[in-house]
């Protein structure tokens, strides 16, 4: 009886560290996730926004289809985060903050990835702040954008996948638990954006340099392709539910018939504005250059030998980093989008655990070397000082232009859209139509389908001019004009001269509704 107490306090001690081993082991995710959120909320938009902005703040609360692809991943989460968020004010502010939410949750699942790759928190932590305090980064943060949600997607199937590897090694016999949770994630990210395909062959070949046997495993093959198909097809099933069976309010072309919803899932909207590969790869390879400085600072100058330091400790993992950020990087380079900087959010995900690699290497060379031949008895200690002084010279761009990266990322005075919607909406007459232009389309759906204002105003954007079977605004003015009020929104003065060669164009007046026209008839005797 009386040997047994010293056991008993032996265990007791021995629980109480694992304890408080395990609670600095969330801590740190957790509280750099926090930091994240407290930066992003501190620029986020207040409200309703231009362009692709205000779709997404209109097509999640009213559970809709966005346009291709579809974004049905994005619109069911962003419904449940709509309804949980409902304290915290109107749907358009709701979906500014699921964005935020999205960043938190990107920087968190770094700090636990980097951690994974180096075995140091501090340099971990350093990594997932410095993610979050990238300008890309911050900058996505700040307003509703499916883009947020594919960068946490990113880091989880990256720490899902690290996981997998790492449980192999020390022969967990649940380590595919892992992969099955990995190829899940995929499904999801997949649902979200198609750039998650991207990540397809290097996955494919980092599951196989894990583990070559798998190819004599097809039970677990069928599992996670099964899973992750289904997984797919279930979220995708949103798009021709809610645009026939249980129409939404905002529904994108016609995802409810086969050929429509093909449009919608596969982008081919977009598919012209892939141009020719390998073309002006001089050109491309300097504009890559200039954006890895103007989001990383002088930290850029040492990726090359932080890739080589990931090749060096972790060959695997700069197989699968290294050719998912080469990949993306090639696709971004020849598709010319509109606001294409928003696709290198994975590859600048990429670069700082590559650069969080190279410090940990950092650190245990300095050690190795002080142990050698400076006879240093307790090289823990100075390992530790060492990789919090880098985990903070990792931040030192960030310190350095922290007022100039705060400053252009700050949303939160930007009200431009709800100050023109309001006028707008004001200075249009009972019944109105409005052929509308994209930009201005999103925040007039938001008001009247969201907020339920202006019922009685018909909006027609480029995209529901389509779906109603006409090819440009001119053919479909004629059809409203002289029974209902018509008013005009184009793109550029070039568009408003297009249909002012047939049109007599009245500008309102009205503030920040200025560039809404009045149509009041045919031009008499046009040229």
């Amino acid at each position: 009886m009386v040997s047994a107490a010293p056991s008993r306090a032996s265990g007791a001690t021995s629980g109480a560290r694992l304890a408080a081993s395990g609670a600095r082991h969330v801590a740190a995710p957790l509280l750099v996730a926090f930091a994240a959120f407290l930066l992003v909320r501190w620029a986020m938009m207040p409200g309703v926004a231009f362009w692709d902005t205000g779709e997404f703040q209109t097509v999640a609360p009213v559970l809709g289809t966005g346009h291709p692809t579809g974004f049905p991943t994005y619109v069911i989460l962003g419904w449940i985060a709509n309804a949980v968020l409902a304290p915290f004010g109107e749907p358009a502010f709701r979906m500014n903050l699921f964005s935020g939410l999205s960043v938190a949750a990107a920087a968190g699942l770094t700090v636990v990835l980097v951690r994974r790759l180096t075995d140091s928190t501090a340099i971990a932590a350093g990594a997932g702040i410095g993610l979050a305090t990238t300008p890309l980064v911050w900058d996505i943060g700040t307003h509703a954008d499916p883009h947020a949600l594919h960068l946490a997607f990113v880091a989880l199937i990256l720490v899902l996948l690290v996981g997998w590897d790492q449980a192999r090694q020390i022969g967990n016999p649940r380590s595919d638990r892992w992969l099955i949770a990995a190829a899940f994630a995929f499904g999801l990210s997949a649902g979200n954006h198609g750039l998650t395909f991207l990540f397809a062959p290097p996955i494919g070949l980092y599951v196989l340099a894990v583990h070559p046997g798998i190819v004599r495993r097809p039970r677990l093959i069928v599992t996670c392709t099964a899973l992750l198909a289904a997984t797919l097809v279930l979220v995708y099933l949103e798009l021709p539910i809610r645009a026939g069976l249980i129409r939404a309010a905002l529904v994108y072309a016609d995802p409810g018939t086969w050929n429509g919803f093909w449009y919608v899932a596969l982008g081919q909207q977009f598919t012209g504005l892939l141009s020719t590969p390998f073309a002006d790869l001089p050109e491309h390879a300097a504009n890559l250059v200039a954006i890895a400085t103007r989001q990383l600072g002088f930290l850029a100058l040492l990726l090359p030998a932080a890739f080589i330091a990931t090749v060096w400790r972790n060959p695997r993992y700069a197989l699968l980093t290294g050719l998912a950020a080469l990949i993306t990087c090639f696709f971004n380079a020849y598709f010319h989008d509109g606001e294409i900087s928003r696709y290198y959010l994975s590859p600048v995900l990429l670069a700082w655990t590559w650069l969080a690699i190279l410090a940990v290497t950092v650190v245990e060379t300095v050690a190795w070397v002080a142990r050698r031949w400076l006879t240093v008895s307790s090289d823990a200690r100075l390992s530790r000082w060492l990789a919090v002084a880098l985990s903070l010279a990792l931040l030192a761009p960030t310190a350095a232009t922290l007022p100039a990266r705060a400053q252009a990322v700050d949303q939160s005075h930007n009200d431009a859209a709800q100050e023109w919607l309001t006028a707008a909406l004001a200075a249009f007459e009972p019944d109105a139509v409005i052929v509308s232009w994209w930009s201005y389309s999103t925040p007039l759906w938001y008001a009247q389908r969201v907020e339920g204002l202006r019922p009685d105003i018909m909006i027609i954007d480029d995209r529901t001019l389509l779906d109603m079977g006409y090819q440009d605004v001119l053919q479909v003015i004629p059809v409203y004009l002289g029974h209902r009020p018509v008013y005009l929104i184009r793109a550029s003065p070039g568009d408003v001269g297009h249909v002012s060669a047939r049109f007599t164009l009245e500008p309102l007046v009205a503030g920040p509704a200025s560039n809404v026209y009045r149509i009041l008839g045919p031009v008499q005797n046009p040229a």
